[in-house]
Formats: C-alpha cells, sequence, structure tokens
C-alpha cells in the first residue's frame, strides 16, 4: 500500500515532537511504501532534511506558504477571468458561506491561473470589497485588501500544490494539511485519515490572539480561515484519531462526526530505553534532564529561572537542556543571556543529542511548555524509570497520574504554566527524595508498558490501515521530487 504523510512545519525539517512520532511511524510500516508530503514556509529550507529518512520512504514533495508565483503582471494569453462556476467558489470561501471547497479544488487543478492572475485580478478585487462593505467598512479599503491578499496567499499556493497519487493520505494536522488531503481525497478518491496531535484550530486560535504582527480587527478573520479548512478536514477524512479523551470531546465540539473518531495514544520503544548508560559512582550530582527544543512553547525562561531558585537550595542541581537551538535562535539567544545574566552555574545547552546517550545519567526529568499534546518525551523518561516534572497542559496530567482506570500510581509532579516557584520546589522536592524518585520511576514505567508501547500503537494503526485500503492507484502526478 502506498501512504502519503502529509505534515506542516515539521517532518523531516524538524527534530523532536510530531516530527519523531511520524519518523517512528514509517519505521513501524516497512511493508508499506510511504511518500511524504511537506508543508514548508519557502524555498529557503527546502531539502534541508533533519532526518535520515527510513528505507520505506520513496520521495519526499513540498508545499509552500510563500512563493516566487505572486506579485508579477499576469503573463499574455493566460485567463485572468474567473467564470460565474468559479467566482460562486471562491466567493462561498471568502463570505465563509457553506464552503464550495470543490469548486476551487477544480479552480487551481485543472485551470491555468496562476496565484498572481487571482490575488490581483479583478474578481478577487470585487470579492473583497463586497465583503468589506458587508463588514469592515470603517477601515481603510486599501489596508484590508492587502491583508486579505496576504491571508489567503499561503491557501491559493497550497491549492496549486500538485499532490503525489496513494491509496491513504494520512494528514498529521487539519488546516493546510488536512485541506491538502481533502484534495487529494477529491481529486483521485483515495482514504483520508487525520491524526491530531494538538487540536490545530485551537492552536492556531491562541497563536493569533496572542500575536502582535497581525491587527486586532484581522485576528477574526485568520482565526475563521483556520476553522474553515479544520472543518473541511473534519467533513471528509474516513477517521480522524486523537491522543486522548479530551481532544477527541475538542474534535466533536470543533464540528467532527463522532463516528469518525478514535483514540490512538503514542507509543513508544520501550526496549530502546532498558539499558542506558548511568552516572558514574564518583559523581555527587543531581541531574535534570529537558529534552526539548529551546522555543517559546516550551516556555524554557521559567525553567531556568526555577532552577536558578532550587539551585540555591539544592547545590549540586545540573540542568540539562537536550535539543535544538536554531528554531528561534533570538530566543535561544534569549535563554542564553538569561543564564549569563543571572549567573546560574551548571546549565547545560547541548543542542540535538541521542538521548539515549544522556536520560540514563538523569535523576528527573522536566516539561515547562505551555502548550503540549501527548508528549513523547515524557514517555521515554517513563521508559527510562525516571520521573517527570510537567505542566498542566494537553494529556501530562493524565500522564503523570494515570487515567481512571490506571492503578499504577504517580509518576511524577505536576505544576500550573510559568510558576516558577511552584516548579522550583517540585525540583528540590525531587532532588532530595532519592526514594521518591525511584518509586515515581517505577509507576511510569509500569504505565508505559500497559499503555504506550510503540506495538500496542502499531497494531491501532495498522487496522485503520487495512480499513482504508483501496486498489492500486494510477502512478503518482508528474511532479519534482525534492528527493
Amino acid at each position: 500500500m502506498r501512504i502519503c504523510i502529509v505534515a506542516e512545519g515539521c517532518y523531516p525539517y524538524v527534530v523532536g515532537g510530531v516530527s519523531g512520532w511520524i519518523n517512528s511511524m514509517i519505521k513501524s510500516f516497512p511493508e508499506h511504501e510511504f511518500v511524504v508530503l511537506s508543508i514548508i514556509s519557502d524555498r529557503s529550507t527546502s531539502g534541508k532534511f533533519q532526518y535520515k529518512l527510513p528505507d520505506n520512504v520513496s520521495e519526499v514533495y513540498e508545499a509552500y506558504l510563500n512563493d516566487n508565483d505572486w506579485g508579477t503582471k499576469p503573463k499574455e494569453g493566460r485567463r485572468t477571468h474567473l467564470t460565474p462556476k468559479q467566482y460562486r467558489a471562491l466567493r462561498s470561501v471568502i463570505f465563509n458561506y457553506e464552503p464550495e471547497w470543490y469548486g476551487l479544488f477544480d479552480l487551481f487543478q485543472k485551470t491555468p491561473f496562476s496565484i498572481d492572475d487571482i490575488l490581483m485580478g479583478a474578481d478577487f478585487l470585487h470579492i473583497v470589497q463586497e465583503y468589506y462593505e458587508k463588514n469592515f467598512s470603517q477601515i481603510v479599503f486599501s489596508d484590508f485588501l492587502w491583508t486579505m491578499r496576504s491571508i489567503y496567499l499561503p491557501l491559493f499556493l497550497v491549492l496549486k500544490t500538485k499532490v503525489p497519487k496513494a491509496d491513504v493520505y494520512h494528514c498529521v494536522a487539519t488546516g493546510y494539511a488536512g485541506l491538502l488531503g481533502s484534495m487529494a481525497k477529491y481529486l483521485y478518491g483515495s482514504a483520508l485519515l487525520i491524526s491530531e496531535h494538538g487540536i490545530y484550530t485551537r492552536e492556531r486560535e491562541e497563536e493569533l490572539l496572542k500575536a502582535g504582527w497581525v491587527a486586532g480587527i484581522y485576528k477574526n478573520i485568520w482565526i475563521e480561515q483556520f476553522k474553515k479548512m479544520s472543518q473541511m478536514a473534519y467533513d471528509r477524512a474516513d477517521v480522524v484519531t486523537s491522543l486522548y479523551s479530551h481532544a477527541r470531546e475538542l474534535q466533536i465540539e470543533l464540528g467532527c462526526k463522532a463516528g469518525k473518531t478514535e483514540i490512538t495514544p503514542n507509543g513508544i520503544d520501550v526496549d530502546r530505553f532498558a539499558h542506558l548508560p548511568g552516572k558514574l559512582p564518583e559523581e555527587n550530582t543531581i541531574d535534570i534532564g529537558a529534552v526539548v527544543r529551546v522555543s517559546p512553547i516550551k516556555e524554557i525562561k521559567t525553567m531556568i529561572r526555577a532552577f536558578a531558585f532550587a539551585k540555591k537550595e539544592v547545590h549540586n542541581l545540573r540542568l540539562w537542556i537536550m535539543g535544538p537551538t536554531d528554531e528561534d535562535p533570538q530566543y535561544a539567544r534569549e535563554c542564553f543571556e538569561l543564564v549569563d545574566v543571572m549567573e546560574i552555574p551548571d546549565v547545560f545547552f547541548t543542542g540535538k543529542v541521542d538521548v539515549t546517550d544522556y536520560l540514563g545519567k538523569m535523576d528527573f526529568t522536566i516539561l515547562t511548555s505551555i502548550s503540549e499534546g501527548q508528549p513523547l518525551t515524557i514517555l521515554e523518561s517513563f521508559a527510562a524509570k525516571k520521573p517527570v516534572i510537567a505542566t498542566d497542559v494537553g494529556n501530562c496530567r493524565e500522564l503523570i497520574y494515570g487515567e481512571e482506570d490506571d492503578e499504577n500510581g504517580e509518576a511524577g509532579i505536576l505544576c500550573h504554566i510559568m510558576n516558577v516557584e511552584e516548579i522550583a520546589h517540585a525540583m528540590i522536592n525531587l532532588a532530595l527524595n532519592p526514594e521518591k524518585r525511584a518509586e515515581l520511576g517505577e509507576n511510569g514505567y509500569r504505565r508505559v508498558l500497559d499503555s504506550y508501547r510503540i506495538e500496542m500503537m502499531h497494531e491501532q494503526y495498522e487496522s485503520i490501515y487495512k480499513r482504508m485500503r483501496r486498489n492500486a492507484l494510477d502512478p503518482f502526478f508528474d511532479n519534482q521530487s525534492v528527493f
């Protein structure tokens, strides 16, 4: 079976999190051929893979949210006006009146328009002007028009993407990825699976509400844009998976039919963490490990400040921040400077590492994120029998304390988001209680064995893939591969 993984902003260009999950999934199914369709910002990162691709990945394709097919004059001999049917489809999406997505799929996939022809054309102008007069006439129209062009540019670029043919499209989010999967299903009649690690529309809404680069009046337009794309994905999907029960409830609340939804928890290779190198006998330190990308969503600054307070109480405490620092270089520099300004000793930024080289030497691990799904780093810590301090986001509460039918006991300490004092006390608590650390670590280990092994995840997805199996399709689109 040929499976196309559709992902936005992650695999194989970014390490950890969802990317790690995708890599693990592909390796778990060596009997299937995988192609990857990755949605990235622009061509500047084209082909810059951070993963060695598994042998069963045959090709990697790219879709761009910003590209050079924009800002030029329409070419001679090319159509610049929409048919009445195409005009209605475009208007329905902009106005969000029962969006006629199929009409847009046909427009961008089957007619010789460039992105520039649409965005700079008279039809888009007339629709936006009508939308403006109905809802936003209190602001300057020229600003509104250019903002609408910036909002619809990434959408149109994605709709213009030529997707490879596959038997199953497995989209690792709704949004742009889900839209591509929906379009592929419309074009080829293939099966569509959506797997959400976080709830895409909620995450984008939170980001936009906090964003300083979006003027207040435009935030709702952006939010509605993501909502209508995600609704399309929910409507067209054959199966929609989530990692835990509350995430499934949110999917249903946002418009996904309950009968399509399934809970498929993460799974890890427990054996990989069975015999890790530990500390040397002479090392008299308490080591805290943070397996994270150095980025704002991981709230590294709170972690550093909490460690500074804990270090004053437990002098042999050390903090190891293990993950790439190039995702947001400015934020990484701010973290480095914070350590220097506060003069905090024993904070180590290792960069990207093989976690198995370090995890056995840690006494416990920490995650101070402001948003998560079901973090693999917590499961990996449990597999190594290490307790975890985590913030109360995503599925962290259930991982640490267990679901209702879980009798394994607590496996760490849960803290409130950005609560430096509370997180510092949790560090001190575990640092001063080796017996408690051992007990919590064993509880987490049993929890992973019971519910989060890679074999369990494989069985669930194999069942889903079998249900979605289709006859082999024709050769994939004639589209230039980057692999």
